[in-house]
C-alpha cells in the first residue's frame, strides 16, 4: 500500500508524487485512467466519479462531446435562470453567428488556445469593435470554465488567448443646441415627436422609453420610474425585460416640460375611444396599443433627417442613442454634479459618467479654459 511523504498510508489506487500532487489511477477493460489534485479528499472524489462514468459509459460520451453540444447544455442548465432573457438571446445569437461553424463541431477537449486566437483575429479582420470581441470572449470563458469545473476538460483554454485591438469606437455624436432645436422643429409632424423630446429631457435609453408604461409615471411626485426595457426576440415577439444593469432601474425627476408633455398625452389617451387606458398601457405605442419597435424609431429619425436634407441643410446622421448623449452633455454644460448625473443615467460606475465629461462640446471647453486665464 502506498504512503504519502509523511509516511501515512494512502487509499488503494492513490499515490503522491514528488511534487506533492496526489494521483489516483485505475484500469478498466485494459485502459488506464488517472486523476490529479493537491487535495487527497478531492482526488478520491475525482477517482470515484471517473470510475462511475467509465463503468456506466458516461465517460465515452464526454470524450466525444462537441462544443456545440456543451454550449447548449451550459446555456440551458447554467445560464437560463441566471441571466436576463435579452442577454440569453444575445449569447445565443453571438454563438450561432460567430462560433458555431468555426469551432462548434470540434470536441470540446480538442479546442485549444490557438483556435480561439484565430477566431479573435478573424473578427478583427472583419472590423469588429473591441467591445464585441470582449463579449464573445466573456461568453466563451464562462462556457469553458464550467466545463473545467465539471471535469469535462482539464484546463480552460480561453484565458490563454489574447484579445487583439479591434476597431476603435466611433466618436459619440451629440447635438449642438442649434442642431437639437432644428431636429425638434422638423420632427413636429412625426408621431414620435414627444418620444424624441422626452429622450432629450430624461436621457432614457431607446428600449426604456419604448417600455415605459403609465404605471411607471407618478404625476403627484413628478417622478418617472425606469423599471423595464422592451426586448424583441424572433418567434417570441416583444416583452418587458429587466433594465440593462441593476443601476439602470432608477427614478428620474420630471422637469416641468416633461411633466406637461406626459400629462397632455395621458389626458388625450384617456379621452380617446380607441385607447382604453390602464396602468399597463405603453406611453408610446401604435394605434391599437401595440409596442413600438426599435426599427420604427430608426425609421422616424431617418425621415426627419431626410426632411432636413431636402431643405438643403447639412446634418450628420444620428441614432437614438444621440439623444441620451445630448441629454448628458446639456447636464454637464449646466454644471450638474457627476454623481447626480450617474444616478439619472443609470450608469453602473462613475467612470462611465466621467467619460462623458471628456466629450463635452468645444464651446464648453473654451469657456472652462477661460476660467484659468488669470493664472498666467
Amino acid at each position: 500500500m502506498a504512503v504519502d511523504k509523511n509516511g501515512k498510508k494512502l487509499p488503494k489506487g492513490v499515490t503522491q508524487r514528488a511534487d506533492g500532487l496526489y494521483m489516483g489511477r485505475f484500469e478498466y477493460h485494459g485502459e488506464k485512467f488517472a486523476v490529479y489534485d493537491k487535495s487527497l479528499k478531492e482526488v478520491q472524489k475525482k477517482l470515484n466519479d471517473l470510475r462511475y462514468e467509465v463503468e456506466h459509459g458516461v465517460y465515452a460520451k464526454k470524450q466525444n462531446l462537441s462544443l456545440n453540444a456543451w454550449f447548449e447544455t451550459w446555456m440551458l442548465d447554467y445560464k437560463k435562470n441566471v441571466i436576463k432573457i435579452g442577454t440569453y438571446t444575445i449569447y445565443e445569437n453571438h454563438y450561432n453567428y460567430y462560433i458555431r461553424r468555426k469551432l462548434g463541431n470540434k470536441k470540446i477537449t480538442d479546442v485549444r488556445p490557438e483556435h480561439i486566437q484565430r477566431l479573435y483575429n478573424e473578427l478583427v479582420s472583419k472590423d469588429f469593435a473591441t467591445g464585441s470581441i470582449k463579449l464573445i470572449s466573456a461568453m466563451l470563458n464562462g462556457c469553458f470554465k464550467q466545463a473545467e469545473k465539471n471535469g469535462i476538460i482539464t484546463k480552460n483554454p480561453v484565458p490563454l488567448a489574447a484579445i487583439p485591438k479591434g476597431k476603435a469606437k466611433k466618436e459619440r455624436k451629440v447635438f449642438t443646441v442649434e442642431e437639437q432645436e432644428l431636429f425638434l422643429k422638423y420632427s413636429k409632424e412625426s408621431y414620435l415627436h414627444d418620444f424624441f423630446i422626452l429622450a432629450l429631457m430624461t436621457g432614457m435609453r431607446n428600449g426604456e422609453l419604448r417600455a415605459l408604461q403609465w404605471r411607471d409615471i407618478d404625476f403627484q411626485k413628478k417622478i418617472i420610474y425606469v423599471n423595464h426595457t422592451l426586448v424583441y426576440i424572433p418567434d417570441k415577439g416583444h416583452f418587458l425585460d429587466e433594465p440593462k444593469t441593476k443601476t439602470s432601474k432608477r427614478q428620474i425627476p420630471m422637469i416641468d416640460k416633461s411633466y406637461d408633455l406626459l400629462k397632455k398625452r395621458y389626458d388625450k389617451a384617456t379621452e380617446s375611444n380607441v385607447i382604453h387606458i390602464n396602468d399597463e398601457r405603453f406611453v408610446f405605442c401604435l394605434h391599437k396599443g401595440e409596442p413600438i419597435t426599435r426599427d420604427r424609431v430608426t425609421l422616424e429619425i431617418n425621415k426627419v433627417l431626410k426632411s432636413i436634407e431636402d431643405d438643403g441643410i447639412s446634418f450628420d446622421y444620428v441614432t437614438c442613442h444621440c439623444f441620451r448623449h445630448t441629454f448628458a452633455t446639456r447636464c454637464i454644460e449646466n454644471k450638474m454634479e457627476p454623481q447626480v448625473l450617474k444616478t439619472i443615467l443609470g450608469h453602473s460606475s462613475l467612470s462611465m459618467t466621467m467619460d462623458l465629461y471628456s466629450h463635452v462640446l468645444p464651446n464648453t471647453k473654451q469657456e472652462e479654459m477661460q476660467k484659468i486665464s488669470n493664472l498666467f
